[in-house]
């Protein structure tokens, strides 16, 4: 049985994660509105915002299971911070790199979230929330790793399309 100061920590760091988890929404959303031509980049976005969304669902259960709820507040800023990062890159003439560069690192910041609140959870013994992030652990490593093999394609594929003297940077 967990202890009151693992509880605590333990219900921060879902409110924590479920606020991430809006943010990596309002990263992007944006950027997948804009994105031109890059179908595949366009494609893996599309596919991880439903993944993020089922994320979001899994710790809203977990909460719920232990009679808590996610915090709006967090929910809200972090929401806005992700917005005005994927404003910030639309500037660019490299657009799509700086996005993915992004998208990379944000991914291995929620990895190490999850692999966090695992510790937690088996530390404290809240054994029924374990399923549920390992699963979303899972979607982020999956993720990150499709990033992290595609850097060079991505790259390639814009020097290709400057060079033709077309839009490259969306």
């Amino acid at each position: 049985m967990a202890d009151n100061e693992t509880r605590d920590v333990f219900i921060v760091g879902l409110r924590n994660a479920h606020a991430m988890e809006n943010q990596a929404l309002s990263i992007m959303k944006p950027q997948l509105s804009r994105i031109e031509n890059y179908p595949e980049v366009a494609e893996k976005l599309r596919h991880h915002i439903t993944e993020t969304e089922g994320q979001i669902r899994r710790v809203e259960e977990i909460l719920a299971g232990l009679d808590e709820d996610h915090s709006t507040l967090k929910d809200v800023a972090l929401s806005i911070t992700g917005s005005i990062a994927a404003l910030g890159h639309t500037v660019a003439g490299d657009e799509i790199l700086k996005n993915s560069f992004a998208n990379f690192a944000f991914e291995n910041y929620e990895i190490a979230a999850y692999k966090s609140l695992l510790t937690v959870a088996e530390a404290g013994g809240f054994m029924a929330a374990v399923a549920g992030l390992k699963t979303n652990l899972a979607e982020e490593e999956a993720m990150a790793s499709w990033l992290a093999s595609h850097v060079a394609l991505l790259t390639q594929k814009f020097l290709s399309l400057r060079e033709s003297g077309r839009t490259a940077k969306v």
